[in-house]
């Protein structure tokens, strides 16, 4: 029987000269446990935040939302529904503030109702909403306010009628935080809106809904029993559990992308623990042996190292539960420029308890993998120099610990994205990353032994030799240190390829103005003042709005009832934007058909061209009939031709082209294009349009570029921010192999010394092996990102592909210095002690 009092104490014994070794190997846990913890934590505090502030953020029960208001059928039916009904017009147009004399792009919105039903609209004063019912009062964004020095009383001008700005708007609702960037929100009573005079035929006004209904009605069956019929009028209906839903959806990518930090960070711990306790076992092989010989048993000796090895991993455990504790307070804090609502920090049991079991899990499975060799260590081992295995049978435990390792991986990206397959496929991943790191360090291994140059210089062979020795890092540093580099190198690739795809859209002679609502009449002013401001005009572009009545010989409502259809809704139900002209602009190309196609006379067929994607999308090709209804007048065309066209560029783009003499006499507005030498320019004549035409808008995409970046250099922050857990544990586990192989390599060292080496040459020597190791890690890393970068930017992101080989070399540096450092100090005693004082120490 077990004597376990003993082992017990033998173990605690056993572990008082290396205690602070086992602390440092097991620290590289810690951090993987802290990220586990701070994500997971941050996850439930965000799912529970989202279930309690849904309501308030969609503002009501029902929200019915389009480009167009509802039709007399669809008004009849939200008739039916109880409650109280409010509602909101929201258009980007621009506004004009004569005491600053500056105009400004707006996102207006006119209320009607006691809207929001949940939650607040909160201003400065906090009775200033009261004020919009009363007259002609605005509630202009306090951003914008603060940034000009306008202040509550001052005027603000939008299309031809002035109001007075009753308060400052602290917040605001259903729209996105990006356009803030560019469009602050701008307030007003909804029966105000008609005599502003932006409402006009080429206005992009958004309608919305509200409902506020009795809490015992059942919203979602009305929903299931009306929903195909309000989306067959292109309308769109938003309950609070839909919010929940569309919350929880667009923060799964936020999710899993934080999940695979923790994972990342979890096995770039574990691995540190499996090469630490595998060093340490080695050092530990001249007591097994003596233990061995006074008739110890293997698997009591096993359980002797276990019990250490779990003690402190518990330890390490604890510590990093508390680390990502403390950690996850600071993640609202990170993300809150990207989050549409608030999220509290509060500590989640659930996630301190699924860190503490996973850590404890994981980490014992990794450490069982060197560990259970201590059965097999033979007495005789005493009497020999070689360090290597006992030559013994195949051990099915260890196999069966692999394959534990392998099925609790499953079992948790399982749990982590709660489907099967992507569990799967996130396991088969990063087993073929690990076996592939795996397989570079071995051929390395293998090919400095095969060709091994023995006519080199003794400091070179010996730094070169320490790449195949007993208790070499090749395999350790090259798995993790190569790991950790290539995600930071990945992360940094891409970063920087959205980063200056952002900022090429605004390079060179791309224009960086658009003019639209512009009437017929008012292009030749418009083009006059364009011309007093010595801007070139790109682009002068006449569209007709109208809706796709049918295609291939039936009628929309016949393709609406045929369970075949293959196109898909969004395209056939949209108000269509199309202009006229027969010619190219550069930037499409004819893929198929012919563009123009001439008409032989006036009443001949008319043929259309269609760009690629949107006919894909209505799985159409030439030749095929389309109908269409132009404000009231019914249209039959035919595909003539299908174009690429390149969305990159800042032009105006079109699904749909007609030929000249068609639409002329169709009504229309004007869309016009212009390049502003600098921002000052772009002010001036901003200002100008607005007094001379207040129904023109024009958009300084500039601004929206700089937005753009903005966000993008927050996301990027962000990324990097998590990153640091994957990036500080594989340098933990650096450390930790490198520092506990320390024994190993002062005797070497000390026996060099004794044989009369030098300091500088034991300095070259160590400093030999470091550098290959860390070139070689460096560079398998940066091998790996460049290929996942080139393949995210290539086909996920669609960006242009270039490497930023100047960071490269600055990360490649940085990675072989540190090692280079770490590997140096390691050696420090022996250079400045006697070599018998050294091993005195040591022994």
């Amino acid at each position: 029987m077990r004597d376990w009092s003993f082992i017990r104490r033998l173990a605690w014994r056993d572990s008082r000269k290396n205690r602070g070794r086992l602390v440092l190997f097991m620290s590289s846990i810690i951090l993987g446990i802290a990220a586990l913890v701070a994500i997971n934590s941050f996850n439930y505090n965000l799912q529970r935040d989202i279930d309690e502030q849904a309501a308030s953020l969609l503002g009501a029960d029902l929200v019915v939302s389009g480009n167009r208001p509802v039709s007399e059928a669809l008004d009849s039916i939200l008739a039916t529904l109880p409650g109280e009904e409010a509602s909101k017009l929201e258009l980007f147009s621009m506004a004009y503030f004569p005491q600053i004399e500056h105009s400004q792009f707006i996102r207006l919105q006119g209320l009607v109702g006691n809207f929001p039903f949940y939650g607040q609209l909160k201003t400065a004063p906090a009775d200033a909403r009261k004020q919009l019912t009363e007259g002609n009062y605005a509630l202009v964004d306090r951003g914008f306010m603060e940034q000009f020095q306008v202040k509550t009383g001052d005027s603000i001008r939008l299309g031809s009628q002035d109001f007075l700005i009753a308060g400052e708007l602290l917040n605001d609702f259903a729209s996105a935080n990006v356009a803030a960037g560019f469009a602050p929100p701008v307030y007003i009573s909804q029966e105000n809106m008609e005599a502003t005079g932006l409402i006009t035929a080429g206005s992009l006004v958004n309608y919305n809904y509200y409902y506020k209904l009795p809490k015992d009605y059942d919203i979602a069956q009305w929903v299931d029993s009306q929903e195909e019929e309000f989306r067959n009028e292109s309308l769109r209906l938003q309950t609070v559990q839909g919010q929940k839903e569309n919350l929880s959806d667009a923060f799964s990518g936020l999710n899993s992308f934080l999940n695979l930090v923790a994972l990342v960070s979890l096995l770039l711990g574990c691995i540190g623990v499996a090469s630490s306790v595998l060093i340490y076992v080695k050092t530990k092989i001249p007591s097994i042996a003596v233990l061995r010989c006074l008739g110890m048993k293997g698997s009591d000796i096993f359980w002797v190292y276990l019990l250490q090895i779990r003690t402190i991993g518990g330890i390490g455990v604890i510590l990093g539960v508390i680390l990502g504790t403390v950690v996850q307070l600071a993640l609202p804090q990170l993300f809150q420029d990207f989050l549409p609502l608030e999220v509290t920090t509060e500590i989640s049991w659930k996630a301190i308890a699924e860190g503490a079991v996973i850590g404890m899990v994981i980490t014992m499975l990794f450490a069982l993998v060197p560990l259970l060799p201590i059965r097999r260590i033979s007495p005789l081992r005493i009497l020999r120099a070689s360090f290597e295995d006992d030559v013994q049978a195949r051990d099915w435990v260890q196999w069966g610990v692999f394959g534990a390792i392998g099925l609790s991986l499953l079992a948790f990206l399982w749990y982590l994205t709660r489907d099967f397959v992507s569990g799967l496929m996130f396991t088969l991943g990063l087993a073929f990353s690990f076996l592939l790191l795996f397989a570079v360090a071995r051929l390395i291994i293998w090919g400095v032994k095969r060709f091994f140059p023995r006519q080199w210089s003794f400091v070179f062979r010996q730094g070169l030799a320490n790449l195949f020795r007993p208790n070499n890092q090749t395999v350790t540093l090259l798995v993790s240190i190569g790991l950790g580099t290539a995600i930071l190198t990945t992360l940094f690739i891409v970063q920087g390829l959205l980063l200056s795809n952002v900022q090429e859209m605004d390079a060179g002679n791309q224009p960086n103005v658009i003019l639209y609502g512009i009437e017929k009449e008012q292009m030749a002013g418009l083009e006059q003042l364009t011309a007093e401001f010595e801007m070139p005009i790109v682009q002068q572009v006449p569209i007709v709005t109208m809706r796709m009545t049918g295609w291939q010989g039936k009628t929309k409502a016949e393709w609406l009832e045929d369970t075949t259809r293959q196109a898909e809704r969004w395209a056939f139900n949209r108000e269509i934007r199309v202009t006229f002209r027969d010619t190219l602009d550069g930037f499409e190309e004819v893929l198929d058909g012919i563009f123009p196609r001439p008409r032989a006379s006036s009443g001949d067929s008319i043929y259309v061209s269609l760009e690629e994607g949107f006919a894909e999308s209505m799985h159409v090709k030439v030749g095929d009939e389309l109908s269409f209804n132009v404000q009231g007048m019914p249209l039959t065309t035919y595909v003539g031709s299908i174009r690429k066209v390149d969305f990159t560029k800042m032009r105006t783009r079109f699904f749909i082209i007609f030929p000249e003499k068609v639409l002329e006499n169709a009504p229309q507005f004007q869309v016009l294009v212009t390049k502003s030498p600098n921002p000052e320019t772009t002010s001036a004549y901003r200002t100008a349009v607005v007094r001379k035409f207040a129904n023109v808008s024009v958009v300084d995409l500039s601004s929206i570029l700089d937005a753009l970046s903005d966000i993008l250099k927050k996301i990027s922050y962000v990324i990097q921010f998590m990153a640091i857990f994957s990036i500080l544990t594989g340098f933990l586990v650096l450390i930790s192999s490198l520092l506990l192989s320390k024994l190993q390599r002062i005797k070497e060292s000390v026996l060099l010394r004794t044989l009369g080496a030098s300091s500088k040459q034991l300095l070259k020597i160590t400093a030999t092996e470091y550098a290959l190791l860390g070139s070689l890690a460096a560079a398998t890393g940066i091998i790996i990102a460049l290929v996942s970068s080139w393949l995210l930017a290539t086909f996920q992101l669609e960006l242009t592909y270039y490497a930023p080989w100047s960071a490269i070399g600055i990360i490649f540096v940085l990675v072989v210095a540190l090692i280079v450092i770490i590997g140096l100090l390691n050696n420090r005693e022996v250079l400045r002690k006697s070599p018998l004082e050294v091993l005195r120490r040591e022994s």
